[in-house]
């Protein structure tokens, strides 16, 4: 987009921000904002998010995330910013309850009147608003087939560089032989890593060649694991925790299936890039990803927080490691052919000249 206007990204502090403007050429500004229910940081996260848009002065703020949301909304909407979108990439009320839910509905409410268009990145997502009665129809609309921001298919490949380093991996964890589940995401409970844990320790018992890569970090301050989970997780030594890494294609290709039992997503960016590195998939039925993964197709699609049927998809597949690597091409041309990141940019592209006209040019 930076070549077509002056775009400005704002987001918490973080080692991020150095990289984007470096890799995206793009200016970026420090301003932060907790991810947690905090009034008092959230009132004065707006505060400054209004100063900064009297500042800049720009035509469009286009918000992501639900904290995001709600204090870029609100501030565009004070400042009077022509245009205020709002793309909806995941709804932390899906799994809320109780007061806690109605606060979120509240929250998301809030936002989407603020905004003068909503973008949600899936229909899964797109029919949980109406029917929730969040916003209006005519507010809604999906760019492309979905996602955020497309994925980049020819940097999710299995180059010789990304083939070079999984041998060096491979050779670390003595993978030769082994059949490897991947799992990349934060390790929280609502990712389905309870599930996944309990799924995978009882698979170990029947299949000494399994392995299991969790690639993530914890956030236990949000969302923690059960210390049942937790203790699987330290003393299955066929489950290889190796943390957050910069780059995870190294990780995939060196797997043989990826899963992700999430309980609620927007539209996961990394089962995209599991497909588009050609590995088959095993996910939850839940908006997003049963848009990306046809069953039987290019993955399986079990039940939410159902650890049986989820035993069973991976025992499926510990015996079909042949198939899975003949199936790699089909895959991958299924996520060219939706996803890749330039028909995704036309169609943002498109929608925000078509919002601005000719004569404005700063996002």
């Amino acid at each position: 987009m930076n070549q077509h206007f002056e775009v400005v990204g704002v987001s918490s502090e973080g080692y991020e921000h150095e990289e984007i403007r470096r890799d995206e050429g793009i200016r970026t500004i420090k301003l932060n904002m907790s991810r947690e229910i905090t009034p008092f940081q959230d009132m004065v996260s707006l505060v400054k998010m209004i100063f900064l848009l009297l500042k800049e002065k720009p035509d469009i703020v286009h918000t992501h995330t639900p904290k995001a949301g709600i204090v870029g909304m609100i501030a565009a909407f004070s400042c009077r910013v022509p245009h205020r979108l709002h793309t909806v990439a995941g709804l932390p009320v899906m799994e809320a309850r109780g007061k806690k839910k109605k606060l979120l509905l509240m929250i998301e409410k809030l936002t989407y009147a603020c905004a003068t268009k909503v973008y949600p990145n899936s229909y899964g997502l797109k029919d949980y608003i109406l029917e929730h009665q969040l916003t209006s129809k005519k507010k809604l609309k999906i760019i492309g087939n979905g996602s955020s921001n497309g994925i980049d298919t020819t940097y999710f490949d299995r180059t010789d560089e990304v083939l070079e380093k999984a041998e060096e991996i491979k050779e670390k964890y003595n993978l030769e032989d082994k059949f490897v589940f991947c799992f990349i995401g934060r390790v929280v409970k609502d990712k389905g890593i309870n599930e996944l844990l309990y799924a995978f320790d009882k698979l170990t018992q029947e299949f000494n060649n399994a392995r299991l890569f969790i690639v993530g970090g914890f956030e236990n301050e949000l969302d923690p694991i059960s210390e049942e989970s937790l203790y699987i997780l330290k003393n299955n030594k066929n489950i290889l925790h190796v943390g957050f890494q910069d780059d995870i294609r190294p990780y995939l290709t060196s797997s043989d299936c990826f899963v992700l039992p999430s309980y609620r997503e927007g539209f996961p960016n990394v089962v995209l890039q599991a497909g588009s590195m050609g590995l088959f998939s095993i996910v939850t039925n839940i908006n997003g990803c049963n848009e990306i993964i046809e069953n039987n197709k290019n993955g399986l699609i079990v039940k939410v927080k159902d650890t049986y049927e989820l035993h069973l998809a991976m025992e499926n597949y510990i015996n079909n490691k042949d198939l899975l690597k003949k199936l790699r091409l089909n895959i991958k041309n299924a996520i060219i052919k939706k996803y890749d990141k330039k028909i995704f940019y036309t169609y943002l592209l498109k929608e925000y000249r078509g919002i601005l006209g000719d004569d404005k040019n700063t996002i």
